[in-house]
């Protein structure tokens, strides 16, 4: 393959990526799910520390834990791992802020309509109704270099699933009650909870999955000293 389609290859896979919030109800076979994360394995990390490692929970397991987690977020405040941003300014306010308003519009929910703006906000511990969802926790005392590997990692898996048909989200809302996460999964409390990633075979249809956020142009994020 020359280098020119291996290229248009990469750029057509991140185009197409987007984050799924309606799923069918099919999972993902194991081959499928054993090649996605072997490709993933090969990201490149901090002296090649591999950080990552990763509990997939799928079907009736997954329904109970979002269920569960769901419980817990109700009654408890947010303990993540990691601090959550404390404040969102600028223009990264504006992108968050048009993020929503597209989500929102999709699903036909109103400024003022509470309730399912909750009910969507929920929707997330669940895994929007993915069959799958990968939580990637981190090394403990790697802190914020463990986390920035994690992250090259989640970006590698959401590219590769989408090379394989297969949509997905990754979702830091999961990280919200870690403690509550590692409980219930069984996974070191010597580990920091980075992400979940949910994932599974799209709902075309479905008008959560109709809305395409833009990204920045070049001139707003490089700048070059030449």
């Amino acid at each position: 393959m020359s280098t020119q389609t291996q290229a248009e290859l990469f750029d057509q896979i991140l185009s197409e990526r987007y984050s799924c919030r309606a799923y069918l109800d099919k999972a993902v076979p194991k081959d499928v799910i054993e090649k996605i994360f072997a490709t993933a394995q090969k990201t490149a990390s901090w002296s090649n520390m591999q950080p990552w490692e990763v509990t997939i929970v799928s079907g009736d397991a997954l329904r109970k834990f979002g269920a569960a987690l769901q419980g817990d977020v109700a009654g408890n405040e947010a303990s993540p791992d990691f601090p959550f941003p404390t404040s969102y300014d600028g223009v990264y306010q504006d992108r968050r802020r048009a993020c929503g308003l597209q989500l929102y519009k999709s699903v036909g929910i109103g400024r003022e309509d509470k309730a399912q703006a909750k009910a969507q906000m929920m929707a997330n511990f669940d895994g929007f109704g993915a069959p799958h969802m990968a939580i990637i926790t981190s090394v403990a005392d790697f802190g914020t270099y463990g986390a920035i590997d994690c992250g090259g990692y989640v970006s590698s898996v959401l590219g590769v699933a989408r090379s394989h048909g297969v949509a997905s989200i990754a979702q830091a809302a999961i990280a919200r009650n870690s403690g509550f996460v590692k409980d219930h999964l069984g996974i070191d409390p010597g580990r920091n909870v980075v992400c979940g990633i949910s994932f599974g075979y799209e709902d075309p249809d479905h008008v959560a999955n109709k809305f395409r956020t833009p990204r920045a142009a070049l001139d707003d994020v490089i700048t070059w000293v030449e």
